[in-house]
């Protein structure tokens, strides 16, 4: 299945699988991907090693403006850290405005499957297929545990979960671009799947929508 050209928008909360999946659908349609949550997290990153606060709207725009493709191969964009200044800077209207023409660009050019939190309301909201994929809380924060003790982070469950839902909330109380499902969004609730499930639903989910 070829869908050169196509927009494929996988938004949802943290540790849901979007990633994971999002990679495997492009790979899958022959699409580009783009995880649009290292733009911010890369932001938020430049913004720390600047000696910032993440929620200073001057330093995280100036931050946003200045990425180049290096920041995103930066291997210090995941972790507690870097997750909350990604969440911090991605709520100030203007580090938004500065990344949207990256994302459209890239999904405009040859089509894309793009991953994040407002790529079917924001980004993309006329794409063709979007996914809103999600887990409960406390899954996710067992994946997102054993993601952590995987790269040598030792750190408990439940501060873990405790730090998803603060995540959550902010991301989805925010006034820029609440993390929320467009109106026209497929579900895909991914608690009870594993990685090759919750691809073949999503496929089908595709297939579906596209009338494949």
């Amino acid at each position: 299945m070829s869908l050169r050209g196509t927009v494929i928008a996988v938004d949802g909360p943290a540790a849901a699988g979007k990633g994971t999946l999002a990679r495997r659908l492009a790979a899958e349609l022959g699409l580009p991907y783009l995880d649009t949550g290292l733009l911010y997290r890369a932001t938020g990153r430049r913004v720390l090693d600047a000696g910032a606060d993440p929620r200073d709207a001057g330093a995280a725009e100036g931050a946003a403006r200045s990425l180049s493709p290096t920041d995103l191969a930066r291997p210090d964009l995941r972790g507690p850290e870097a997750d909350r200044a990604a969440s911090a800077v991605a709520a100030i209207p203007g580090v938004r405005a500065a990344l949207l023409d990256w994302q459209r660009d890239f999904g405009r050019t040859h089509g894309a499957v793009l991953d994040g939190r407002d790529i079917g309301t924001v980004v993309f909201p006329d794409a063709p297929v979007k996914l809103f994929v999600t887990a409960s809380p406390e899954a996710r924060a067992h994946r997102r545990w054993l993601e952590l003790l995987d790269r040598g982070v030792a750190t408990e469950e439940a501060t873990v979960l405790k730090e998803l839902q603060a995540r959550d909330a902010q991301d989805a109380g925010r006034d820029v671009a609440p993390l929320k499902p467009a109106n026209d969004a497929l579900t895909l609730d991914t608690t009870a799947l594993d990685a090759e499930a919750a691809f073949r639903a999503a496929r089908a989910l595709v297939r579906q929508r596209l009338g494949r």
